[in-house]
């Protein structure tokens, strides 16, 4: 069975017709993404991958925020975060709530939400380095 992944193939390797350890590989296949689940981890680890992100999740962990207050915590201008939370928000990892003219942004309890948490969170051990 062939997969692409990002231009890559799941072929065996050639020259190779059976593996070494065959019961190993196929514990270690048993637990691979389906394809499904590889283009959601796509988007989180992209999503991951800018550290404003990052930083608007970290400050969400701790309350809900409205949007001009998450671009004075990040230190980007409103339109600038306007699109970190667009982002966000298409992999399902926060809500808005409009208020009024107020647009007040918190963590859904979506798997993305819970896995930029968990790597978010990560980065605590770099505080502790100090």
């Amino acid at each position: 069975m062939t997969e692409a992944l990002n231009g890559r193939s799941r072929r065996a390797p050639r020259g190779r017709t059976a593996p070494i350890d065959e019961s190993a590989v196929r514990l270690a296949q048993s637990v691979q993404l389906s394809p499904r689940a590889e283009r959601d981890a796509v988007r989180v680890l992209e999503c991951a991958a800018d550290l404003t992100r990052i930083n608007i999740v970290r400050a969400l962990m701790e309350t809900p925020l409205a949007a001009s207050d998450l671009a004075r915590i990040v230190g980007r201008s409103a339109a600038a975060t306007s699109q970190h939370m667009r982002v966000l928000r298409e992999v399902g990892a926060v809500i808005p709530t409009r208020s009024g003219n107020v647009i007040r942004y918190r963590l859904s309890k979506e798997p993305s939400a819970v896995l930029l948490e968990t790597i978010a969170g990560a980065f605590d051990l770099l505080n502790k380095r100090e």
